[in-house]
This record gives C-alpha cells, structure tokens and sequence, in this order.
C-alpha cells in the first residue's frame, strides 16, 4: 500500500486524537517497517490495519467507523492534492465513473507498484448508480467513506446502499447509490 495512505492517517489520527497517539500506534503496533512512513514508500497495509484496530480499542469507536471517517479525510486531501481530477468533471457520479480508466492510470503512472482497487459501475438503471469496489485488501468501509467525501465536495447529497461479498481472496463491496430527497 502506497505511503500517502499511511501519512495521511497518521496525519487525521493526529488531528483528532493527538500526536501522542499516533507514538502510541506506532510503538505499540510494532510496524515492520518501523512506522517511519513516507509517502512515496509502499508498506504492508497489515501494517494500517493494526494501527487502526489499536486506535478502535484506545477511543472506543469501532474499526469500520474509523475506516469510513478516514475515507472521509483522504477525499478532502484528494480534492486539495489532485486538483485536476475534481475539475474535469461537474458531479459526483461522472467523477465515480473516472476512477479506474482515468485516476488510477494516472496513479500508476506515478507509482508503477501501486495495487489499486478496481471499481465498475452501472448506470443502466434510471434513477441509480452501481459502483463495485473490488480488492484482496477488503477496506470497503474506506471505499464508503471516500464516496460520501466525493459526494459532500459535489454538496450532491446520496442514499448509498451496500452489500459486501467474498470470492476466495477477493472482497466485493457493491454500493447502490440513488439521489437523496
């Protein structure tokens, strides 16, 4: 997993909860790769996984909501990062469309080793739009909050439905997205 995603955490757990509990994380986690990231750097995601069920036991909030609130965070850097991918398109779902035939080339552009997700939508259906979210890694709670941060930078409110499924190794998150009233 690409470093920015570990920077940015530590960046959001320092925001919310205080440079002594990303030490806490860290020490405690006991990271491979010695919790010195960078964003450049590729790390285990195990390693973000860990820190995250240590900061679920430490604040009392549970893992899924502390991935969706960091999928929240790293919309809000996107926007400010890559600027240029928010201002090619107007809405919410044609910016959902891009992610993998256009964003994620682009990533890989920058970073060759990247393991992206893979998203395919559906917008057959009047009045809804299908996005799959599929990865060995299975952060669809992340994937969620990403969603709501895309849709809240649009202020294009959504009703998100979500169902999970595994295929061996692979986590399959389908969301059901539909305009809200």
């Amino acid at each position: 997993m690409k470093g920015l995603v570990f920077t940015e955490f530590t960046s959001m757990v320092e925001e919310k909860f205080g440079e002594d509990m990303v030490d806490d994380l860290i020490d405690e986690s006991e990271p491979e790769s010695g919790g010195a990231y960078t964003a450049v750097g590729t790390y285990n995601h195990q390693e973000l996984v860990d820190m995250v069920v240590l900061l679920s036991d430490k604040v009392s909030v549970p893992v899924p909501d502390l991935i969706r609130t960091f999928g929240h965070h790293l919309a809000v850097v996107f926007a400010s990062k890559f600027p240029e991918f928010f201002a090619e398109v107007d809405n919410t779902l044609d910016f959902l469309k891009k992610i993998d035939n256009h964003i994620h080339v682009e990533v890989r552009k920058l970073y060759p080793d990247a393991e992206l997700p893979v998203f395919k939508f559906d917008d057959s259906v009047e009045g809804e739009f299908k996005l799959v979210y599929s990865s060995e890694r299975g952060f669809g709670d992340l994937a969620l909050g990403l969603i709501e941060g895309v849709s809240k930078f649009f202020s294009e409110p959504f009703n998100i439905k979500r169902s999970d499924s595994q295929e061996g190794s692979l986590h399959i998150t389908e969301f059901v997205l539909s305009k809200s009233a």
